[in-house]
């Protein structure tokens, strides 16, 4: 199914809303792309009408069965560019995003699977986030909040909250990324910031909001 720019951006969005959301809200998806309510209802008529959303108004809507696939392949395109940036192109973390954003919109199968395979078929991007496979299948690892970890603990960074570029140069700044082990000193009940120590290096402290953007699993 061939679908304009701006449909492929819908579906994108509302599969990344329902995550956390379940049925998604017309005032969300507004938000969310930065444009107003009534352009919004017009597209869900059109995404509806191609059998690619279970919509209701008032109800709010979910993805269907072909929609969801059509935004995994979205999605596997998105991160597949991110890691090809970042691996193959020295590019930050911090600047692939927008990037990707326009190379998500590839048509060409071939080119996306023939990517896949120079690339090793990589199961996670360089934010932490699954990467589809053809069939839409994804790995998942148990993650935990870093604000939620106890003190001694030891964990490996996996992932991230966000991927606006304030935070990805911060925690570039702070030397921390995916894969980055780190142990839990201290809490601070005062601000309920967190001190952390990464490797053999000196303890440094960091906010609770920064805490919160943090996923991480045990190791």
């Amino acid at each position: 199914m061939n679908l304009t720019i701006a449909e492929e951006n819908y579906i994108k969005a509302i599969f990344h809303l329902q995550q956390a959301e379940g049925n998604v809200s017309t005032n969300q998806l507004a938000a969310s792309l930065h444009t107003k309510p009534a352009s919004v209802t017009d597209m869900l008529k059109k995404l509806t009408i191609k059998s690619l959303l279970n919509y209701e108004p008032y109800q709010g809507v979910r993805l269907s069965k072909d929609g969801k696939k059509q935004a995994l392949n979205i999605v596997r395109k998105h991160r597949l560019w991110e890691f090809f940036l970042v691996d193959k192109l020295q590019f930050g973390w911090d600047e692939v995003h927008e990037v990707a954003e326009e190379l998500e919109h590839v048509r060409s199968k071939k080119l996306v699977d023939k990517l896949d395979s120079f690339l090793g078929h990589p199961k996670f991007d360089p934010h932490g986030d699954p990467i589809p496979d053809s069939n839409g299948n994804m790995v998942t690892i148990r993650q935990f909040n870093l604000i939620d970890i106890k003190i001694s603990t030891i964990v490996e960074v996996c992932g991230v909250g966000s991927q606006s570029a304030e935070l990805l140069e911060l925690l570039r700044h702070k030397n921390i990324g995916i894969g980055t082990v780190l142990k839990i000193i201290r809490k601070f009940d005062f601000d309920h910031s967190v001190e952390i120590q990464i490797k053999n290096s000196d303890h440094i402290n960091i906010s609770q909001q920064l805490a919160q953007a943090l996923f991480v699993k045990l190791i």
